[in-house]
């Protein structure tokens, strides 16, 4: 059993020397394969308001994937996918890019190697065509990564580790890596590629699992992160979403991609009585299902409602 162990990691291994281009790789024994344990625009948000029918608006797609994450974004024909939910969530999300009309995939972000962030990008890159792949330098010895490196592989194509303070362009918006700022952490979680996607005069601020260490590796580096929109760290987990960095952050949405019942009791009371001590308004994945946000770059729109500030006990 000890041998067959061996075995497989290897193979891991030799993969992923292959995937990053021979670059030196950060090992993360961790089980991978769960969680970790142990704010202005003068008006609100509206549903399908304020927002002109160009074809040019930024387009973000929260998608229901219960305890993960899978986020969507469209503009001008161009496509970037964030995470892809955990191993099951596979063919839900492949379908749900065929609905929208994707072919290509001019960006795939896998933020870090938990299984309910990169479950199911197998699926998604054995069904579609990517232009490029950011995935942080670090490896696992899980089936998850291994089958997310597999299918890499068979597409010819090798992950890209971005570096922290790294621009990129995307249709007419841009977007700068925020994390991560070190090359080894206890958790994996910590790990997590953090972007700021800017689109004329709107920000968006997507956090992956960052827990505070990595917040305040952020927040001393000197990045502006003031952002319009926040998509919520670890779920609504006590690790991250610390009052020093919603603070600066200073955002007037917050989205959370959380399974409804789930067992880890996301969102956690820190956390929701943080954004509503701050009226920052709250969307949330566990309530609302799917969830459409909706830029022209200088207003923005939901498709529904606010959702409540109620937590897990």
């Amino acid at each position: 059993m000890k041998r067959k162990i061996k075995y497989i990691a290897g193979i891991i291994v030799c993969l992923v020397v292959v995937l990053f281009g021979g670059n030196e790789i950060i090992k993360n024994n961790e089980n991978l394969d769960g969680n970790s344990t142990n704010i202005t625009e003068s008006s609100n948000a509206l549903v399908n308001t304020n927002v002109t029918n160009d074809s040019g608006n930024l387009k973000i797609y929260f998608i229901d994937v219960g305890q993960a994450d899978s986020i969507l974004i469209e503009q001008n024909g161009k496509f970037m996918l964030i995470d892809a939910g955990n191993n099951d969530d596979g063919d839900l999300v492949v379908n749900y890019l065929k609905q929208k009309g994707v072919t290509k995939l001019d960006y795939v972000i896998g933020t870090h190697a938990h299984e309910d962030h990169i479950g199911g990008m197998d699926d998604v890159i054995k069904n579609f065509d990517e232009e490029k792949i950011l995935f942080p330098k670090v490896t696992a010895t899980t089936k998850t990564f291994e089958d997310f490196a597999n299918a890499v592989k068979s597409k010819d194509k090798k992950l890209y580790a971005p570096k922290s303070g790294e621009t990129f362009e995307f249709a007419n918006s841009s977007f700068e890596v925020l994390a991560p700022n070190s090359q080894n952490y206890d958790s994996a979680n910590n790990y997590s590629i953090v972007i700021k996607l800017k689109y004329k005069n709107k920000t968006f601020l997507f956090m992956g699992d960052a827990e505070k260490i990595s917040e305040d590796e952020i927040l001393q580096k000197g990045y502006d992160v003031k952002s319009d929109l926040i998509k919520i760290g670890h779920h609504g987990s006590s690790t991250s979403t610390s009052d020093s960095f919603i603070k600066k952050v200073n955002p007037n949405y917050a989205v959370i991609c959380v399974g409804k019942n789930n067992s880890y009791n996301h969102p956690k009371k820190t956390v929701m009585d943080r954004l509503k001590k701050y009226n920052i308004k709250v969307y949330r994945t566990d309530e609302q299902g799917t969830i459409t946000v909706e830029s022209d770059g200088d207003n923005i729109s939901f498709d529904k409602e606010p959702a409540s500030y109620n937590y897990m006990k």
